[in-house]
């Protein structure tokens, strides 16, 4: 039986996330103070007493989610046989099975949320969560809307898929789906266009960062967003996850290919229960467990 653990991206957070870390775990504390240091900001601050409006923003959402999946999992002293995360998870991953150090991996993702941030502010665009009709009509929608952009962008699991682009093709979008029998067809809280052609300045950023920072061999293998297949390659890692952000994110086939090659028991570490919900759509016979504290 082999343990799978996962990790949550954008969308997770929550007022007060890891303060019952802080106060109940000594070797969280020194974790988080680095941060702030690293990080240049309280953010712990606002991650226990900023409200949900403050942890909204791209640059302070992504640093308090990969933080506190990382700090918890330092605590709990997990040994994964194998890891994937779910868009920036994709980072805390990395720490977990030693590719990456904690300090340099907080680093990039300050990189990307700032550069996110940026490519948003450039252009107008959205996503939204299309649910109930096939993920090829999706993409046949998507592909028919060729004086704009709008791709799919998550594939969360069987019939529910994100799509991200301009404002105007995703509201296109949304119109043709329902129209074709979508049973939600709905943008969501986001400024920007993530995992689309919108995100080529930020990826171009990334790639700066991510090329000068010491990737090491990991202790297990980690299943990419971009290709939804495992790796212990450092090279392959790097370049996988700088594609990442123009790219979709492949969960439905990274669990079903973790399933494939043994994986029995899921356990998600970090805030929140989101990847439980889509694994167990995913496939109703695993194990599924939840690490939020």
């Amino acid at each position: 039986m082999k343990v799978a653990y996962i990790l949550p991206g954008q969308g997770s957070q929550f007022p007060g996330m890891g303060k019952n870390l802080y106060e109940n775990h000594t070797n969280a504390k020194p974790l988080f103070k680095k941060a702030n240091e690293v990080l240049g900001f309280d953010i712990t601050k606002i991650m226990f007493e900023g409200t949900a409006e403050d942890l909204k923003k791209t640059q302070i959402t992504q640093p308090a989610i990969f933080l506190h999946s990382v700090i918890l999992a330092k605590c709990l002293k997990i040994q994964p046989d194998m890891v994937a995360g779910h868009s920036l998870g994709e980072f805390s991953a990395l720490v977990l099975n030693g590719c990456l150090d904690f300090e340099d991996a907080l680093k990039l993702v300050q990189i990307r949320a700032n550069a996110m941030q940026k490519a948003c502010n450039e252009t107008p665009s959205t996503m939204a969560a299309i649910v109930g009709i096939d993920d090829k009509i999706v993409e046949e929608v998507c592909a028919s809307i060729n004086h704009t952009i709008v791709v799919p962008a998550n594939y969360n699991s069987p019939g529910q898929l994100v799509i991200s682009g301009t404002i105007e093709g995703v509201e296109l979008a949304i119109q043709l789906c329902k129209e074709k029998g979508a049973k939600i067809a709905k943008k969501l809280e986001v400024d920007g266009a993530f995992h689309s052609p919108l995100m080529e300045s930020a990826k171009n950023e990334l790639a700066i960062g991510i090329e000068t920072t010491l990737f090491q061999r990991p202790s297990c293998p980690i299943y990419q967003n971009y290709t939804a297949k495992p790796s212990i390659d450092a090279n392959e890692i790097k370049n996988n996850l700088i594609a990442q952000l123009t790219s979709p994110v492949l969960w439905t086939q990274t669990i079903q290919n973790m399933i494939n090659d043994g994986a029995s028991e899921f356990t998600e570490i970090g805030p929140g229960n989101v990847l439980q919900g889509l694994v167990k759509r995913i496939n109703k016979s695993v194990v599924i467990n939840g690490r939020a504290e």
